[in-house]
């Protein structure tokens, strides 16, 4: 007997398991790259290049990350468990979300998200 109860989708818990697994993967290589990159810079440029690329890729991995993290909640609440509790739960996890991206575009761009990056800004 099939059941149509939402709770019973264990596809929908296995694809929001591994999208959770993918984002802890993501985040890891992520870092991994950005203190390549910033031994890369050290050597060849100087240590404050080294300390601007670090920070540049590390949020470029954690923001990709968290968008991951945020997939499967979305998966989870929408598919296995959309109680008032759950939603309000991820209502709160993409506002904190929000607030660490526009902290990492302050951080490593020294402009706020909805600025336009330098390379974006017409000619004075």
């Amino acid at each position: 007997m099939v059941s149509t109860e939402i709770r019973d989708w264990t596809l929908a818990k296995d694809v929001s398991e591994m999208i959770e697994i993918a984002a802890i993967c993501v985040i890891t290589i992520g870092i991994v790259v950005a203190f390549v990159t910033a031994i890369r810079l050290a050597v060849r440029r100087s240590p404050e290049d080294a300390l601007d690329g670090f920070k540049r890729q590390l949020s470029r991995g954690l923001l990709i990350g968290l968008d991951l993290l945020i997939a499967a909640d979305v998966i989870r609440t929408v598919t296995l468990e959309p109680t008032l509790v759950n939603v309000a739960a991820l209502g709160l996890l993409v506002v904190v979300r929000t607030f660490l991206v526009w902290s990492l575009v302050l951080e490593t761009e020294n402009r706020w998200p909805w600025q336009p990056a330098a390379s974006e800004r017409p000619a004075a």
